[in-house]
């Protein structure tokens, strides 16, 4: 059933795909008179329409577009959508440069405004199609019963993944367990383990999740037999996510998988030349068209408001632990407690301008200065004091792991409400996760939804921005 479904939906979204590829090119076709876009008694139109259609479809294959379309998150489906439509575009300009315009009496005009609207129309789509996804009336399409055998950690922690994420449209009928008496919920109890191959055979069962650990050998073989022999699929739910090991990278060394300990997408260079590449223009923009008129008129009013410098300097811990000196505007009285003190919400140190600076991160402007020396990015985990570093790395197991980036101006963790004074350790733990989540799910559009959050955050107001 479930692969019917999600045929069905993959049917749909390919048909709407190419629908609006076809629009996209019948309409400057049509206007191709008035605005010289292309000769409408071309004869050769149905070649261009094949070349279109077929450099979608294979711009969409080898992004893997329409694959796992349910399964996928927002931030995933939208990246793939970006790259198919940049491989396409990019295909078919490398089209019109081997075989030349002139072959089929179109203008590079034609070519851009067409793919233009099918990037409009495209986006606009997939975003009412996620909206529907997310919806309740997306299980109607997407629902699947499910059993786990094993009921363990690993069980009890994907039972509560399908009932936090409704959307995903898993129906839990039960778990299979050699231990009844530790199952709390005896509703959910469906028997031994070895008995999980008849009821998926007398039930209507999609999808099988096996939890149980690798010491069960014996048990992990017999099943996989017998459910070859029926023609049952199973699914593993590797236990090592328990060790902080989250979408793992496997690889093969010949027969034997090597597993990752984590993803990391900014370890490959193209993805850091992007990166770098947007820290340097968006800081550019920012130094030349608001610090460099701004900057005379908060130095006055922080020199007005006590006496010291205008900038506030402080080493702080960087990529690979690397200290530098990290440039904000002085929000402080001059004191010796900087260097150790967190600020707090009724600081006295805190100047009447700087509690203004702090509520609307001006504070940070100068930091652009080290995005662009390389010493930080616009989007990373937020740079501490090297005493916190050293303190929190003796508390916190992955504290260190946040090193692996570039420190940023915001981050993700700020963005999800982890920012200002961490009072508890607890409250440093969340931060740390926040961080280790994005090292591990950086993408590009992930970057720029941080920011525009930022940017909507600081005009809405923050609690813990002081």
């Amino acid at each position: 059933m479930v692969n019917r479904y999600s045929t069905f939906i993959k049917a749909i979204n390919l048909t709407t795909d190419y629908f609006i590829l076809n629009v996209s090119m019948v309409v400057p076709y049509y206007l191709g008179n008035s605005i010289h876009f292309i000769d409408v008694n071309n004869q050769k139109y149905i070649q261009i329409v094949l070349i279109f259609n077929l450099t979608w479809l294979l711009s969409a294959n080898i992004i893997g577009l329409y694959e796992n379309i349910l399964a996928e998150d927002s931030i995933s489906t939208f990246r793939n959508v970006l790259k198919t439509h940049l491989l396409f575009i990019a295909l078919l300009c490398g089209i019109n440069i081997m075989v030349g315009a002139n072959a089929y009496f179109i203008t590079r005009g034609y070519v851009f405004y067409s793919a233009i609207l099918f990037g409009f129309l495209l986006w606009s789509w997939k975003l009412i199609f996620l909206s529907i996804r997310k919806s309740k009336r997306s299980t109607l399409f997407n629902s699947r019963n499910v059993i786990i055998i094993g009921y363990g950690n690993t069980g009890i922690d994907l039972h509560n993944f399908f009932n936090q994420n409704k959307d995903r449209g898993y129906k839990l009928l039960g778990f299979f367990d050699d231990n009844p008496e530790r199952i709390t919920d005896k509703e959910k109890y469906l028997g031994h383990t070895m008995d999980c191959i008849n009821y998926v055979l007398n039930n209507k069962t999609d999808e099988i999740f096996f939890t149980l650990p690798v010491t069960e050998t014996i048990k992990i073989q017999q099943l996989l037999i017998d459910a070859d022999k029926n023609l049952i699929r199973l699914r593993f739910v590797p236990p090592y996510y328990e060790y902080g090991m989250k979408q793992l990278t496997v690889q093969s060394f010949g027969h034997i998988p090597v597993i990752s300990v984590r993803p990391e997408p900014l370890e490959n260079v193209l993805n850091r030349f992007f990166k770098r590449a947007f820290d340097i223009g968006f800081s550019l923009f920012v130094l030349i068209f608001i610090f460099s008129w701004f900057f005379p008129i908060i130095a006055l009013l922080i020199k007005a408001s006590s006496k010291g410098p205008v900038l506030f300097k402080q080493l702080r811990s960087g990529r690979d632990n690397r200290t530098f000196i990290c440039y904000k505007f002085r929000s402080m009285k001059v004191n010796d407690e900087s260097d150790e003190k967190q600020a707090s919400q009724t600081d006295h140190r805190v100047t009447k301008i700087g509690a203004f600076m702090r509520r609307t991160s001006i504070d940070e402007l100068p930091q652009f200065f080290n995005v662009l020396i390389g010493n930080m990015s616009v989007v990373g985990p937020r740079p501490h004091m090297v005493k916190h570093t050293n303190q929190y790395a003796q508390l916190i197991d992955r504290y260190m792991v946040r090193h692996f980036l570039k420190p940023g101006i915001t981050g993700w963790a700020q963005v999800q409400g982890h920012r200002g004074e961490t009072r508890t350790t607890e409250a440093m733990l969340q931060r740390i996760e926040a961080d280790v989540w994005y090292l591990e799910n950086w993408s590009f559009l992930l970057d720029l939804k941080i920011i525009f959050l930022t940017v909507w955050n600081i005009s809405k107001g923050e609690k813990n921005a002081y």
